[in-house]
């Protein structure tokens, strides 16, 4: 199996008659940087079959102690470049390794996401609710570092980015609205120049703070495929749901704390066959979000095995 070409006829819309299949996770502390974290990515990808590689991004924005109140976030600089360079190096280890057999996308946080790491989400989240405009003004800086990584990356070598985005979850806010006035914006403008750059990217809607209400706010989104949970104000949706509402392929369809990771081999089976049952013909099977660290690989080669085996 082309394992590129597998993955790019699915993102232009080309259905397989298997399945392809990836799941992500973190790896251990002494596994986050430098040749330790080129090694472990390759180990889990050859270990687990999966179709493509995703190189876990380590590396949040620094600690902003200096922000109290909405109006100091437009003062937060913009990274220099060097900040990048030690995932970076982990990125073109990576990309040097595979990058002929699979396609090597990056993590990339959203700006809010980095906020969050950089403040605390409990301040970040009273600053919006106060004065989102004063706060998107930092969110944009953080965007525009966030830029660096994206274009240093593509020099790099990388396929694309497994763009990920929170901020439309249900009750985050007070006022729902501040979405699209303060979240909006830094995400397109970083996601909006990886889609003009890449092939092959991924936009991912992270419930990792909680369930959405709507997936509407980020239908017009860029990203070749979609990433996300299937609960939706209460209800689970249908992978075939899913891909109508983004109008693009799926990938996912497994809780990353279900019977993957509780299951035996034969739940696990089962599982994959009821997913690729209920999913659309452009599709490959994952989780809903990374799974957990302790995973047993196996468990994933398992699933992974199950897509690879079944027909369209």
């Amino acid at each position: 199996m082309d394992k590129r070409k597998l993955m790019m006829d699915l993102a232009e819309g080309r259905a397989s008659s298997s399945v392809p299949a990836a799941f992500f996770l973190h790896f251990d502390e002494e596994h986050k940087r430098g040749q330790a974290a080129v090694e472990k990515h390759l180990e889990y990808f050859r270990a687990t079959d999966m179709d493509f590689v995703k190189i876990q991004y380590e590396h949040p924005f620094p600690s902003l102690p200096e922000i109290k109140k909405p109006r100091d976030w437009a003062g937060i600089p913009v990274l220099p470049p060097e900040h990048f360079a030690e995932p970076l190096e982990v990125i073109t280890g990576i990309v040097k390794a595979v990058r002929k057999e699979a396609l090597v996308v990056v993590t990339l946080y959203s700006a809010l996401m980095h906020a969050g790491h950089a403040v605390g989400r409990d301040l970040l989240t009273a600053h919006i609710d106060e004065d989102p405009l004063a706060t998107a003004k930092g969110l944009e800086r953080i965007a525009q570092s966030i830029l660096i990584l994206v274009r240093a990356c593509v020099k790099a070598g990388v396929d694309g980015f497994y763009m990920s985005t929170q901020g439309g979850e249900a009750g985050r806010f007070k006022d729902p609205s501040v979405f699209s006035k303060a979240i909006r914006p830094s995400d397109l403008l970083v996601m909006n120049e990886a889609q003009r750059l890449c092939s092959f990217n991924i936009l991912h809607v992270c419930d990792y703070h909680g369930e959405y209400a709507d997936l509407a706010p980020y239908a017009d989104y860029p990203g070749h495929l979609v990433n996300c949970g299937t609960r939706l104000g209460g209800r689970e949706l249908r992978p075939t749901e899913v891909a109508r509402v983004f109008n693009r392929p799926f990938l996912g369809g497994m809780d990353r704390h279900g019977v993957i990771v509780h299951g035996t081999k034969e739940d696990i089976r089962r599982e994959v066959k009821s997913v690729i049952e209920k999913a659309p013909p452009l599709f490959a099977l994952g989780a809903d979000c990374t799974v957990p660290s302790d995973l047993p690989w196996e468990n994933v080669r398992v699933a992974i095995d199950a897509a690879h085996e079944s027909r369209r």
